[in-house]
């Protein structure tokens, strides 16, 4: 059992980033706002509400992972998600994700017409497309006639490795800092220092990381293995002994991820 100091120090090591930090920075409203208003360049854009993992009517099931499930003003349901990895087939997971919230937003028997407007906002710390860009819209076009398709489904993929000078660089650099304070962003630097400074911070951090824990312990016994024997309760300490949070959310959630970490620290 860690302790009280030592959850703390870990917490002091995690970015924006890192998902275990980020689910507990996107319970603010106005900071997930600000990040929205500054990717999609709308100073008027409005979140009505945001669902993260822990929240309890996230009724999505646990094969389905979502870091941060907004509703926007005009209706549509936009899901931030962060993601660290390097190996994974990130524009398949976007899709993934998206067709869950599709069909768990949308009434069954509804007319097609009125199926969910989704955005996948997708924050990674690798240039997964290796453009040199920051920020890729994707947009579906008939190849035929070059107009735009529109089928109610977007995805933006925005990365913190490349600098383009812009305001949604200067972002994505946010992400990366264990500390922050930056004019730029008023509601991001003060919730970030919220979670690292204050005692209702700290708490609310300690409270999403003892979750992902017992998590693990739920998982290894659904591997049918006493706690004490269980494979996934020592991989779930090496990492935590290496401040590898993400990656405990992975082993918990994701079969093949888990497996491959066992491979990497030799279980």
């Amino acid at each position: 059992m860690r302790t009280y100091e030592e959850k703390i120090a870990d917490i002091m090591n995690l970015r924006l980033i890192d998902d275990v930090f980020f689910e507990a920075f996107a319970a603010n409203k106005k900071a997930v706002r600000e990040i929205l208003r500054v990717i999609l360049e709308d100073d008027n854009l409005e979140v009505l509400e945001v669902v993260t993992q822990g929240d309890e009517h996230n009724i999505y099931g646990r094969s389905v992972r979502l870091d941060a499930l907004c509703t926007l003003g005009n209706g549509t349901k936009c899901n931030i998600e962060v993601q660290r990895s390097n190996n994974d087939d990130h524009a398949r997971r976007a899709r993934y994700n998206g067709s869950m919230i599709t069909i768990n937003e949308s009434e069954p028997g509804i007319n097609f017409s009125d199926i969910t407007n989704v955005l996948i906002v997708y924050i990674s710390e690798t240039d997964i497309f290796k453009g040199g860009k920051t920020i890729y819209h994707v947009v579906k076009t008939l190849e035929e006639t070059g107009e735009i398709f529109d089928d109610g489904f977007n995805e933006i993929f925005v990365n913190t490795a490349v600098n383009d000078g812009s305001k949604i660089a200067a972002l994505m650099s946010c992400f990366t800092k264990k500390e922050l304070n930056d004019e730029q962003f008023p509601e991001t630097t003060a919730e970030v220092q919220r979670l690292k400074t204050t005692e209702g911070g700290l708490s609310a951090m300690c409270e999403v990381m003892e979750r992902y824990m017992t998590e693990a312990r739920a998982e290894g016994r659904a591997e049918g293995r006493t706690e004490g024997e269980s494979l996934l309760s020592a991989l779930i300490q090496k990492l935590i002994a290496a401040h590898r949070y993400d990656d405990i959310a992975k082993a918990t959630s994701d079969k093949a991820e888990r497996e491959r970490l066992y491979k990497e620290f030799g279980l």
